[in-house]
């Protein structure tokens, strides 16, 4: 898949597994990994980190294949989703840290439309997210390109 705003392709990604069957090497139950996923969340970690710890230092490359459920579906069931996405929340920060670069640096006017497309992106997730209600109706992001110039 292309990248949104460029002409490059993006072929960065890692390879999902082939199949959607339990691998042959685990040792785990799901009950066991359910309670790393548990672990790990109260430990302060992000859904992603959590899948990289778990495909890393106990191999196991899809948590579904397994437990028949996805992570946030068993962080849902704990109690221990996040308030905000964490695409979204990931997002937020990056325009937050462009803004106070642009603050700080007023004659880089480059950064000024990539903070533009950051915050279209904002823009584009939190109507998908207002939709299938995971976040809040009244959520908004405010823009500060306009303050800017």
């Amino acid at each position: 898949m292309g990248r949104l705003h460029t002409h490059r392709h993006g072929k960065s990604h890692t390879i999902r597994p082939a199949t959607l069957r339990a691998p042959s090497w685990n040792t785990l139950s799901p009950k066991e990994i359910e309670e790393l996923v548990v672990k790990y969340s109260k430990d302060g970690l992000s859904p992603s980190q959590i899948g990289l710890k778990l495909r890393d230092q106990h191999s196991i490359p899809l948590i579904k294949s397994i437990t028949k459920k996805s992570l946030g579906k068993i962080l849902e069931e704990n109690n221990l989703q996040a308030e905000m996405p964490e695409d979204l929340d990931n997002i937020v920060k990056k325009a937050v840290g462009l803004q106070k670069h642009l603050k700080a640096n007023k004659g880089d006017n480059r950064n000024v439309r990539s903070l533009e497309l950051i915050e279209a992106k904002v823009h584009r997730l939190s109507v998908y997210y207002k939709r299938i209600n995971r976040i809040p109706q009244n959520w908004k992001y405010k823009s500060v390109v306009a303050q800017l110039e």
